[in-house]
């Protein structure tokens, strides 16, 4: 089930991202990497500025989670994340898709690293192409892709 984050949520989603964005790291053989860096402070700020939905399991327990915020006419997403053991059970579509319907007929943005291969098949086949490609580190690119 996806619902709109509240405060209380937001240090469990914080564990759950630490715990997602894991994979994410070791495509670097870098642990230090924004989302692993992030402070819950870092983390309410974000919730003031926009949406963040959750995705919870028959328990209640966050299982999923993505953020966006809206500035002129595009919807910025980010942190689309899922636990490790629930991946590939199309939670991470459902919360996208979700997200889209928060902020409707809008033009939608978000970015990944070019090695998270998955994630950029996952939001093609959700209608993003890419559009841009940034090289922010010499290990580190990013590929930017739209939607809208």
């Amino acid at each position: 089930m996806i619902k709109k984050a509240q405060k209380e949520d937001l240090e469990e989603i914080l564990k759950l991202q630490y715990l997602a964005y894991q994979s994410e790291a070791k495509l670097f053989g870098n642990m230090d990497i924004p989302p692993l860096m992030q402070t819950l402070e870092e983390v309410y700020d974000e919730f003031q500025k926009g949406a963040i939905l959750k995705a919870v399991d028959d328990g209640g327990i966050i299982i999923g989670s993505v953020r966006a915020y809206q500035d002129g006419g595009t919807v910025y997403i980010g942190k689309l994340m899922v636990h490790p053991s629930k991946q590939g059970q199309g939670i991470g579509t459902q919360l996208l898709l979700e997200m889209e319907k928060q902020y409707l007929n809008q033009r939608y943005e978000l970015f990944t690293s070019t090695r998270s291969e998955k994630n950029i098949a996952l939001y093609q086949k959700l209608g993003y192409e890419i559009f841009d490609e940034e090289q922010v580190t010499e290990e580190l690119r990013f590929v930017y892709m739209e939607k809208g």
